[in-house]
């Protein structure tokens, strides 16, 4: 018995202690032959396992063993006991119980798990639990009928601080920005770090935006209390964002983008507040994950097309160009909106691929315009920021060239303001290697974007595109007239060419030829329109002002 484990008891039927050895009367002080029960030596969480072992070693042959707490002067200790039976000298049957020390092992197991659940810098739960947390309060607002708030955290300012001072300083500024976060919180609260400096609250019970704005205003004010880390005094502070179940999403993944929405938004509205989400508020399109496979689907299908809009002389009112309109067709859905598959072809990167197939065919489609014209037109082509920035784009410009023989001058890139201004140094680069091929570029929204007028002198732009903000109250707006008087006198000056976009009645078209616009764009003299119906208009010969009038 002193040999065979840590803790060994000779038990009668019953399961009353007869003998305990040395190292058991050690471990939990010397039971002897008092007849203690087995169970009350045990955890009382445990008690049930250990008369359930006592039961069924009693009526098998076959021993039964499970993991119970012992109770030792110094606390419980997890051991392995195995009970199994025998026959006494005197034909009794007794019961032998053999327990071996596996704290050791309990608590390794005890630190993986945590580990698996809880991030390793802060101590704060991860993603993983984050998850499972949220999962059950889902399930309890169900039950219950009152819901939950999730809280996207951002620390501002974290980047610098890591950047100047090292990811040691960075980690020790992490971990007492957790402790005091966790601070502000109510014991029912989770704070879990999701990664980086991002952290997420999931806050039971907190619904109005009063209760969300209490506890958020404590985590802001809590953050902007200065760091000492390492002998460095520092100050960051947070962005909060709120999503509220169920009103701002009904499961895990919608309350986690909604609350990281309204952070961002935050963030882009001055920093060290909470913003909560709202529907009527946030109109941005979710980014919808099949439409993005539908996307890539619809470009082996061949669902994208283009559409033209005629671009018309200001006074003769003839048709000068076109400017060509990416449009995607979905088979079952029909046409889908530009504002929402371009910003998400610009974001995974398939606009390369739809911006060299839409230069390549708006600048083959203008030459078969020309033909049916009897003179020569142009093609506006819209660039995005990822194209411009591609290695290759110059190269598709030059295949567009080659494959429909158009001279350079017959080609208009319309870019934004912004482009130009987020890497000067190569954009200027790029439109002087453009200039070399007479391809002409256009500012598309001028005046909606910087407003540095810089630009204009450094880089070769041929044309000024007026936004049809300044356009649509003309002329009764004396602000817009002033903007337009400006803009057109501008580019007078400096020897630009001038198209107003958005033109959709008689006095803004006069207004603007009045004041000296070269070129308009708008539904008054042509909607987007296929192939086949703008030759329609080129065949009739008319000025398209007055064939737009006929086609209504």
């Amino acid at each position: 018995m002193e040999a065979a484990g840590d803790a060994v008891f000779r038990l009668n039927a019953g399961g009353s202690v007869v003998y305990a050895s040395q190292r058991a009367a050690e471990l939990i002080g010397d039971v002897g032959t008092s007849g203690r029960h087995l169970a009350d030596l045990v955890d009382q969480a445990d008690r049930p396992a250990v008369e359930a072992l006592i039961a069924q070693a009693s009526a098998a042959s076959m021993p039964s063993k499970s993991n119970v707490r012992i109770l030792t002067a110094s606390g419980p200790i997890w051991i392995e006991l195995q009970i199994s039976a025998f026959t006494a000298a005197n034909g009794e049957t007794e019961l032998l119980a053999v327990g071996r020390d596996i704290s050791s092992q309990q608590a390794t197991e005890e630190r993986l798990r945590h580990m698996a659940t809880h991030d390793a810098l802060t101590g704060l739960p991860n993603r993983s639990l984050l998850s499972d947390r949220i999962r059950m309060a889902i399930a309890q607002a169900r039950r219950t009928g009152r819901g939950f708030s999730v809280l996207a955290l951002d620390l501002d300012g974290f980047k610098k601080v890591n950047d100047a001072l090292g990811h040691p300083v960075g980690d020790a500024l992490l971990r007492v920005a957790a402790m005091r976060l966790s601070e502000t919180l109510r014991n029912a609260d989770t704070l879990a770090r999701v990664g980086g400096d991002e952290f997420v609250a999931v806050l039971p019970g907190a619904v109005t935006e009063t209760e969300i704005q209490t506890i958020a205003r404590r985590m802001i004010s809590t953050m902007q209390l200065p760091f000492d880390i390492q002998g460095h005094i520092l100050y960051v502070g947070t962005s909060i964002g709120a999503a509220v179940f169920p009103d701002h999403g009904d499961s895990e993944v919608k309350l986690l983008a909604h609350a990281d929405t309204a952070m961002y938004r935050a963030k882009e509205t001055g920093k060290a507040r909470c913003v909560v989400y709202s529907h009527q508020k946030f109109t941005q399109p979710e980014h919808d994950v099949s439409m993005e496979a539908a996307m890539f689907q619809a470009v082996r299908d061949g669902e994208f097309l283009l559409h033209y809009q005629p671009i018309v002389d200001a006074r003769t009112r003839q048709i000068v160009g076109f400017e060509a309109l990416m449009r995607w067709g979905r088979a079952e859905q029909g046409m889908v909106s530009p504002s929402q598959f371009i910003p998400m072809a610009e974001s995974n990167g398939l606009i390369n691929l739809l911006g060299a197939w839409a230069l390549k065919s708006a600048c083959v489609q203008i030459k078969r315009f020309e033909e049916v014209a009897g003179r020569p037109l142009y093609v506006s082509v819209n660039v995005s920021p990822r194209q411009f920035r591609n290695d290759k784009f110059l190269d598709v410009v030059d295949e567009a060239i080659r494959l429909s023989g158009l001279n350079g001058q017959q080609l208009l890139l319309e870019i934004t303001e912004g482009i130009l201004m987020s890497d000067p140094e190569h954009a200027e680069s790029l439109l002087n290697a453009m200039a070399t091929r007479n391809v002409r570029i256009a500012i598309d929204d001028f005046g909606t974007g910087y407003s540095s007028l810089a630009y204009l002198k450094r880089f070769p732009i041929a044309t000024l595109k007026i936004d049809r903000a300044f356009i649509k109250d003309l002329p009764a707006s004396v602000k817009d007239v002033a903007i337009c008087n400006v803009v057109l006198s501008l580019a007078n000056h400096l020897n630009l060419t001038t198209v107003a976009e958005g033109v959709e009645n008689e006095e803004q078209l006069k207004f603007l030829a009045a004041h000296g616009c070269g070129m308009i764009q708008g539904y008054l003299t042509g909607r987007p329109l296929l192939p086949e119906h703008a030759i329609e208009i080129l065949n009739s010969g008319r000025p398209v002002a007055q064939h737009a009038v006929a086609m209504k």
